[in-house]
């Protein structure tokens, strides 16, 4: 389904036989993903709870424009925003995998009253040190232009081949992963890169603090880096709980999505119950 949103077509899928009353949890997707990273789990979802899932801008059958300004954080968290309350929700749950991470968050510091709770899988605040932002942005402006003069084969199978895709090699499915990656527009990834670098992204380290609803965050054992943003992250928000996924890497719920929906709903329960705020 689509909803046009400032005049850009915004892609969405729901699970198909679940309680459109129940509780929405938003699943957003990484840099190259799509929506349809998360059906897997919609099933397996705990029947309280009704599953949504975005296709971001410049990604999988959303659009994918020219113009990069609207590929901003600030694009994204409009985007998301407007969705839910298009299809009815003013409070829900929102998950998010890396960059869709970086966009959960942002979303959930802007608008903490429309968060009931925020799952974070292998996500950061963003960057500090104004040095590192500036390379960052440098590289990812140089990775944009990789994508539109090599083409999305070479890409994909360079990103892939970076050190932080090594256990999701190991999976049976990893060349149908790629494959589907393959199928993403050129203009919309390289436009998400130079819209939504994390160099560009505003860092939310101080504010971290100020969250009040309840955060699960997730990492796999094999991804330090992320292990031990995560372990941060965990100290500056008091509400919240950071669970290590063993044997998996930065791409934890397609590396061991049976884990990864156990902790989803373990999570989810206690919601229910009342037993986290």
């Amino acid at each position: 389904m689509r909803l046009k949103i400032d005049n850009v077509h915004i892609n969405y899928i729901t699970g198909k036989g679940k309680n459109s009353s129940g509780i929405p949890v938003l699943f957003i997707h990484g840099f190259s993903g799509n929506s349809s990273d998360w059906e897997f789990l919609m099933d397996g979802l705990h029947p309280s709870f009704y599953p949504v899932a975005i296709d971001l801008i410049g990604h999988g059958m959303s659009d994918s424009p020219d113009n990069p300004d609207i590929y901003t954080c600030s694009a994204l968290v409009r985007h998301i925003d407007v969705l839910m309350k298009e299809l009815g929700y003013n409070n829900f749950i929102l998950c998010g995998y890396s960059m869709g991470g970086r966009a959960a968050l942002s979303y959930s510091l802007k608008y903490p009253g429309n968060v009931i709770s925020l799952i974070l899988e292998s996500t950061t605040a963003g960057l500090e040190d104004y040095n590192e932002k500036k390379e960052r942005v440098e590289h990812d402006f140089l990775l944009a232009e990789k994508i539109k003069s090599n083409g999305l084969d070479n890409f994909v199978d360079y990103w892939f081949g970076l050190p932080l895709f090594e256990s999701l090699k190991k999976l049976n499915n990893f060349e149908q992963i790629k494959n589907k990656r393959k199928q993403n527009n050129v203009i919309g990834l390289s436009n998400s890169l130079l819209g939504f670098s994390t160099g560009l992204m505003p860092s939310h380290w101080s504010k971290l603090n100020s969250i009040e609803f309840p955060v699960l965050l997730i990492s796999g054992s094999g991804d330090r880096k992320y292990s031990e943003i995560s372990g941060r992250m965990k100290k500056m928000i008091r509400n919240s709980k950071h669970e290590v996924v063993e044997g998996a890497g930065h791409n934890v719920h397609l590396e061991k999505p049976e884990e990864f929906v156990n902790l989803l709903n373990s999570f989810l329960s206690k919601i229910i119950d009342g037993k986290i705020s």
